[in-house]
């Protein structure tokens, strides 16, 4: 189809904004790919380089040197995951269905209700006094799980939003006159037709799942039960107290032969890595499920 001057000038600009856009994404993950891979003395006297000028895997062999222990919080990791994901998905859409729902006489209040904790909560202290002296998950899995992540309001008025823009009033009405009960319309009809808006939350909360390391400060102080994140940041502040311990420095542990700059780098690449593989294959759904879901009800 031939095009105008204007159409082509446009198309071209838009090629080039979209292209810069992406350099800006990608240009940061791969500098901190190549820092992961380069010599820490390098680093700290040369800076950073697009390619490593001095090629060393001290760093991964540094943060792999216990195997073991990272081995076990990565699983921990996996398994918050899977389990705090699958929870999310199963828990929301029960509260965000009732609110789409027109006919439901508490949907206002409830609404109201789930949008006011978008606006206000109680408080770390008031939160960590609930989970350790009342449900009492303090060093155990459920801690990592519970708190904070396994569903929130945004998430609640997102897939409200999709329910109410793309589910038809007569859909329902229909499944009802067939003699159909409420669970089966939810559960056979309903999420069936709401896979992109499942698989955007999902992915939103998996991802902050994933990175989550809070939980782990507040309510686990057993090493075994350390996600990724949490060991990740116990060696990134060995490392920080290491650098600048007068002591390791006189015995001749300091930046020399520590690898503090270069082992950040790969903590880093290490805690994104699984999330920068599994994207590609949500990122339909997410697209998707957002521009939908966003929609004002």
């Amino acid at each position: 189809m031939i095009k105008s001057k204007g159409e082509r000038i446009y198309q071209i600009a838009i090629n080039i904004i979209l292209t810069v856009m992406c350099l800006l994404a990608v240009i940061p993950i791969w500098l901190m790919f190549m820092s992961s891979l380069t010599d820490n003395d390098v680093l700290i006297s040369a800076g950073y380089h697009m390619f490593p000028t001095e090629f060393s895997l001290e760093a991964y062999r540094y943060l792999f040197a216990k195997g073991d222990e990272i081995g076990r919080s990565f699983l921990i990791s996996v398994f918050i995951t899977v389990v705090g994901t699958f929870a999310s998905i199963v828990i929301t859409p029960l509260l965000a269905y009732p609110l789409s729902r027109k006919d439901f006489c508490a949907h206002n209040v409830l609404s109201f209700v789930v949008f006011f904790t978008m606006l206000f909560n109680g408080g770390i202290v008031s939160g960590y006094i609930m989970w350790t002296q009342v449900f009492h998950i303090r060093n155990s899995i459920w801690a990592l799980i519970i708190p904070g992540l396994m569903m929130n309001a945004f998430n609640v008025i997102l897939m409200k939003n999709y329910f109410a823009q793309n589910i038809p009033p007569a859909l329902i009405e229909a499944a009802k006159i067939d003699g159909a009960g409420e669970f089966y319309i939810f559960w056979k009809i309903i999420l069936p037709l709401s896979l992109p808006i499942l698989a955007t939350v999902g992915l939103m909360v998996g991802i902050g799942y994933w990175n989550d390391w809070t939980n782990g400060l507040y309510y686990v102080t057993k090493t075994e039960l350390f996600s990724l994140q949490n060991y990740l940041n116990r060696i990134n502040q060995n490392i920080q107290f290491l650098a600048s311990s007068t002591v390791a420095q006189s015995a001749g542990a300091g930046n020399t032969t520590l690898p503090s700059v270069s082992v950040r780098m790969a903590i880093a690449m290490v805690g994104c890595l699984p999330v920068m593989l599994l994207y590609p294959f949500f990122q339909k759904y997410f697209v998707k499920g957002i521009t939908i879901g966003a929609v004002k009800g």
